[in-house]
């Protein structure tokens, strides 16, 4: 597992949430002047996009997601990003958070498995954060923030070597390894099967710094080379022009990490049926867990560093549907597999000192699900009190 994966991870699915909640928000938004007090404007999708934003760049929080660390269970990453959702005047429900979250997930996996080369990930990021700046362009102090985040990115992960890289897709993968949710965009382009899979592409650009496919030279003991034998390949490659900058600026070449919503199309996911009978099959021994008192606080540590915006005086937060209507919306939250299910417990978590006491006191009331053997999750029942954060 490579302790610099954390911070790819979290801005490349915060990316892809920026892309979904824009894309909903603008089909939802109402011209100003004709908009109720209830009724979203573009005026509102613009606050939403730039507090949410400055949320996830906030300084003292990427300085405790850049330290070298282990990922964490999908339970616990899943509150960072309930917290960043509702860090403006939008509100979301469970079902249309658990949408939400499917379809981030799902879209930067897709992208992890295309990449040409490991190093990669690193230029699928930056187009997610250029993406990020031309949402913010109007607010330079947030700007400056994303800005700050680009040069952390170059100054740790340029000097790394291509095995480091390496280590960085594989914990990834490993931590996507079980889910398999269905999409309609990517069932639509016929790049997922109906269990969830992806189905790769067996043509197209080779990686940078590599050769097409259908040559084999064979060198002697003192490395001249003493015969070719051609080969027909598989699939019809081709050499790309040149490699994406890896600099603040410039053109990155690859547009995996590019927002696939700004075409119109609909934002839809679905839970395949052997998906949900897995959810509602699953039965773990309920064990206390050693790591978790160290992953709970480092996550109050983590969370600590997110202002969450409250709404000033009376104003309440607006709603936003990620279903076409709130009768699937209901229907979603229905059929919800128990065990996905979330058991909030509020507790303080503030920064005074008498705060880890209380978590550690809590904590040791706590009954932790052991991970299954294999997963790469840990105290999945985190998540519940960390929901009160």
């Amino acid at each position: 597992m490579s302790s610099r994966t954390l911070p790819l991870l979290f801005l490349n699915l915060g990316g892809e949430m920026l892309y979904i909640l824009d894309q909903r928000l603008r089909a939802q938004s109402i011209p100003g002047e004709k908009a109720r007090k209830d009724e979203w404007t573009d005026v509102d999708r613009k606050r939403v996009m730039n507090d949410i934003i400055a949320t996830m760049f906030n300084k003292k929080f990427m300085e405790e997601l850049f330290k070298p660390q282990d990922l964490y269970s999908k339970k616990a990453l899943r509150t960072v990003y309930d917290r960043l959702a509702h860090a403006s005047i939008m509100r979301l429900n469970q079902a249309s958070m658990d949408k939400l979250y499917d379809l981030m997930t799902m879209a930067f996996k897709y992208q992890v498995l295309l990449c040409p080369r490991p190093r990669d990930i690193l230029l699928v990021t930056f187009n997610h954060l250029d993406a990020i700046k031309d949402f913010i362009s109007n607010a330079p102090a947030i700007l400056n923030q994303v800005d700050e985040t680009f040069r952390q990115l170059i100054e740790t992960y340029n000097c790394l070597s291509d095995g480091e890289f390496q280590l960085i897709r594989q914990t990834l993968l490993i931590f996507f390894q079980d889910m398999h949710i269905r999409v309609s965009i990517f069932l639509k382009d016929k790049v997922q099967n109906s269990n969830g899979r992806f189905a790769l592409p067996i043509s197209g650009p080779v990686p940078w710094g590599t050769e097409v496919p259908g040559l084999i030279r064979i060198f002697n003991h003192k490395g001249v080379e003493v015969k070719r034998t051609e080969f027909t390949a598989a699939g019809n490659y081709v050499t790309p022009q040149r490699e994406g900058s890896f600099e603040l600026y410039g053109d990155r070449v690859l547009k995996l990490g590019t927002n696939m919503y700004s075409v119109t199309r609909p934002v839809e996911t679905h839970v395949s049926g052997s998906s949900k009978n897995l959810a509602s099959q699953a039965k773990e021994n309920i064990v206390p867990n050693p790591l978790a008192k160290e992953e709970l606080n480092f996550l109050a540590r983590l969370l600590g560093g997110l202002d969450i915006q409250k709404p000033a005086g009376g104003e309440t937060g607006f709603r936003l549907n990620l279903f076409t209507t709130d009768e699937e919306e209901e229907h979603a939250a229905q059929t919800r597999p128990e065990e996905l299910s979330y058991k909030v417990i509020n507790i303080e978590a503030t920064q005074e000192p008498g705060r880890r006491a209380e978590l550690s006191r809590i904590l040791g009331e706590l009954e932790v699900v052991e991970p299954r053997p294999g997963s790469a999750e840990k105290g999945e029942d985190l998540l519940a009190l960390m929901d009160g954060l």
